[in-house]
């Protein structure tokens, strides 16, 4: 019967086989692209621990709607989507909140339309794939250790700590928005072209990179600490 079947669609279709369609539709969904601009299909993560945390499959809407609500969710919600949730809330310190900027509304499609704006300003200054640019940078200004506080005795003492993963991940993107609003607040320069040069600073390691210079601090006091 199935055989059967078989012939029936080829003749149908009265073209090519049913294999060779299926072939067809496996190689369409190989080359599908992110946004359907970027190629990820080649895009490789050489941290083992930040591996699991960053995900980017190709999709045309880069957007979970709040579905994820696992433990370590986060890793199965698109970079892109991370990144353009922080750059919705730029001026945040801790508890202290700074003044917001006209371009900052909260809206999904503006916080995008910025990141997808800066993504076509690395292209068109590096070259190479802004996805993994943006990549390479988060890897390069990830901060390993880090500082906590201890109590003992009534007194406190700092304690050098390793940073998790996700953690690095997630504050690393945070600390790259905050250098790109500080850049571009009150100042001729955009957002985008902000956050643009900072992650090709970063991408590079470049010393002026705002997100370098946090991870250096970071391991510094963590060294002291020991």
């Amino acid at each position: 019967m199935a055989e059967q079947e078989i012939q029936q669609i080829q003749e149908e279709n009265n073209s090519e086989p049913v294999i060779d369609q299926m072939a067809e539709i496996e190689t369409k969904t190989d080359e599908f692209k992110l946004f359907g601009l970027y190629d990820v299909s080649e895009i490789k993560v050489e941290d083992p621990g930040m591996k699991r945390y960053i995900n980017f499959t190709p999709k045309l809407l880069v957007k979970s709607y709040g579905r994820n609500r696992e433990k370590f969710s986060r890793g199965k919600i698109n970079l892109i989507e991370i990144f353009a949730n922080l750059v919705a809330v730029p001026g945040h310190r801790g508890k202290k909140h700074k003044i917001q900027t006209n371009w900052k509304t909260g809206k999904y499609s503006q916080n995008m339309r910025i990141v997808l704006n800066c993504f076509e300003i690395i292209k068109e200054k590096t070259k190479e794939n802004p996805v993994q640019v943006f990549i390479k940078a988060i890897e390069n200004s990830a901060p390993k250790d880090g500082v906590t506080v201890i109590e003992y005795g009534g007194a406190r003492y700092p304690q050098a700590v390793d940073i998790s993963p996700l953690r690095r991940v997630t504050m690393t993107i945070r600390t790259m928005v905050h250098g790109s609003y500080d850049k571009s607040f009150n100042k001729k320069t955009k957002i985008e072209q902000a956050l643009a040069s900072e992650i090709i600073k970063a991408y590079n390691k470049d010393k002026d990179s705002y997100a370098m210079g946090k991870k250096n601090d970071s391991e510094k006091q963590a060294d002291s600490a020991r």
